[in-house]
C-alpha cells in the first residue's frame, strides 16, 4: 500500500497545480462536466492499476534475486616457516654396566630391575675365600722369611756370611710384602659398586652364578639425562646446524617441547643415506623412557612477510588455473569476486599465494564452494566469544 500513495499523491499535486476551469451553468453544462470528470477518473483507475502491476513485478524480481550467506576473513600477511616430521627415538644418554674386576662366585646382589640406585651404593658380593687363604699362606712365608731375614743381617752385621745371603733374604720379604699387597687389593674388589645413580634397566647375574672378570651384572640407566635420535636424510644436511632448536613431539604422552640441536653425525651411513642428529630433553620427573617413540620437526623452509592463506580456499578451474573469492561492492550491495592467484609453498593447511593478492582482502571462507563470480552475498556476522556474552550480560 505504501508504493500506491506516491503516485497518487502525485496525481493530487499535478491537479492542484493546474489552473482552475470555471464551473459551466446550466443543467447541460453540468452534465457535461461530470461526464468529463468520470472519464477522468477512470483514466485515473487504470494508471493505478498499472502502477501496481510494475510494483508488483519490480518486487517479484527483487525477490528472485536471493544473497547467499558467507563468512569471510582478512587476508594477512606473516613470517611462513615449513617443518618436515622425522621419526626418532628417546634414548639414555647415560647406560653403564656394573661389573666385577675379579672372577668369582656371586653371594648376593642387593638390586632387581626398575629400582632406582644411587652412586657408591653396594651392588654385589663376590666370593673370593681362595685370595684369604692365598694371603694366610703368604703370611706364613713372610713370617719364615722374616726370620731368616734377621738371622742374616745379625751375621751381616759382625761381618760373618756372604753379603749374598743377607741380600737374598731381605729380597724375599720385600717381595712377599708386595705379593701381600697384590691379594689384598684383590681382596678390595670383592664389592662391586654402583658407578652412576640411575635406574636399574637390566639384572644380568644373580647369587650364586660365577662371574668372570669385566663381567655386567647390572645395567643402569641415567633418566635424568635423555636425548633424542633421529636419522635424518642427507637431502637435509644444509637444513639443521648444531644450536638450532627444534620441535620435538612425543605422540603417546602427547607433549611437544622445544630444544636444541646438540650433536650432528660427522658421517653419512652408507645403507640408508642418512646422518644422526641427536637432541638433549630435560627429563626430571622421569616420564620419557628410553626407546619411546618421538617426532623431530625441523625447519626446511622459510619466508618473512609473505601472503598466507587456508589451503582449502584455493579452488581450480578447467584449465587449472587457480583462484579464490573475495567480498567485492557492486550497485546492488555485496558480491563475490573472483580472484586468480599463484600458489608457493604449503605446510600444515597454510599456502603462500606470490601472485593475486596483496593482504588486506576480504576472503570468503565458509560457503566459497559453489559460488559464481558477482554473485550476491550477505556476509554473517561471526559469533559472539563467550567472553563478550559475559560482558554483555553483565
Amino acid at each position: 500500500m505504501k508504493y500506491l500513495a506516491f503516485p497518487i499523491l502525485f496525481l493530487l499535486i499535478l491537479a492542484s497545480c493546474q489552473a482552475p476551469t470555471p464551473e459551466p451553468e446550466g443543467l447541460e453544462g453540468k452534465k457535461a462536466l461530470l461526464k468529463e470528470k468520470k472519464t477522468a477518473l477512470m483514466a485515473l483507475k487504470k494508471e493505478v492499476q498499472e502502477l501496481e502491476l510494475e510494483v508488483q513485478d519490480l518486487d517479484t524480481v527483487q525477490m528472485e534475486k536471493p544473497r547467499r550467506l558467507v563468512t569471510t576473513q582478512k587476508v594477512a600477511r606473516k613470517d611462513f616457516k615449513r617443518f618436515v616430521e622425522i621419526q626418532a627415538n628417546v634414548e639414555s644418554d647415560d647406560v653403564v654396566m656394573a661389573s666385577s674386576e675379579t672372577g668369582g662366585r656371586i653371594l648376593k646382589v642387593n638390586f632387581k630391575e626398575g629400582q632406582s640406585i644411587r652412586q657408591g651404593q653396594l651392588v654385589a658380593t663376590i666370593d673370593l675365600e681362595s685370595i684369604n687363604k692365598q694371603i694366610a699362606e703368604l703370611e706364613t712365608s713372610k713370617q719364615l722369611a722374616v726370620d731368616v731375614y734377621d738371622r742374616q743381617k745379625r751375621l751381616w752385621d759382625q761381618n760373618i756370611g756372604s753379603e749374598m745371603q743377607y741380600l737374598k733374604a731381605k729380597n724375599d720379604v720385600e717381595r712377599l710384602d708386595k705379593s701381600l699387597e697384590t691379594l689384598r687389593f684383590q681382596l678390595t674388589k670383592a664389592k662391586v659398586y654402583s658407578p652412576i645413580s640411575g635406574i636399574v634397566d637390566m639384572v644380568f647375574l644373580k647369587g650364586g652364578e660365577m662371574s668372570a672378570p669385566g663381567t655386567p651384572i647390572l645395567q643402569i640407566l641415567n633418566t635424568n639425562k635423555v636425548k633424542v635420535v633421529a636419522d635424518v636424510p642427507e637431502n637435509y644436511l644444509g637444513k639443521i646446524r648444531r644450536g638450532e632448536r627444534v620441535s620435538v613431539k612425543f605422540p603417546a604422552l602427547d607433549k611437544e617441547i622445544n630444544a636444541k640441536v646438540s650433536l650432528i653425525g660427522r658421517t653419512i651411513d652408507p645403507s640408508n643415506r642418512t646422518f644422526a642428529v641427536e637432541v638433549m630433553v630435560p627429563n626430571g620427573n622421569g616420564t620419557l623412557k628410553p626407546n619411546l617413540l618421538a617426532m623431530m620437526m625441523i625447519n626446511d623452509y622459510s619466508a618473512d612477510d609473505v601472503v598466507t592463506i587456508p589451503l582449502e580456499m584455493v579452488q581450480q578451474e578447467v584449465d587449472g588455473r587457480n583462484y579464490v573469492y573475495l567480498a567485492g561492492q557492486s550497485s546492488e550491495g555485496q558480491i563475490a569476486q573472483k580472484a586468480y592467484v599463484e600458489m608457493g609453498e604449503s605446510f600444515d593447511g597454510e599456502i603462500i599465494i606470490t601472485s593475486g593478492l596483496k593482504g588486506g582482502e576480504e576472503l570468503i571462507m565458509d560457503g566459497a564452494r559453489g559460488l559464481a563470480n558477482n554473485e550476491l552475498i550477505e556476509i554473517k556476522a561471526p559469533a559472539a566469544t563467550s567472553a563478550s556474552a559475559d560482558n554483555a550480560n553483565s
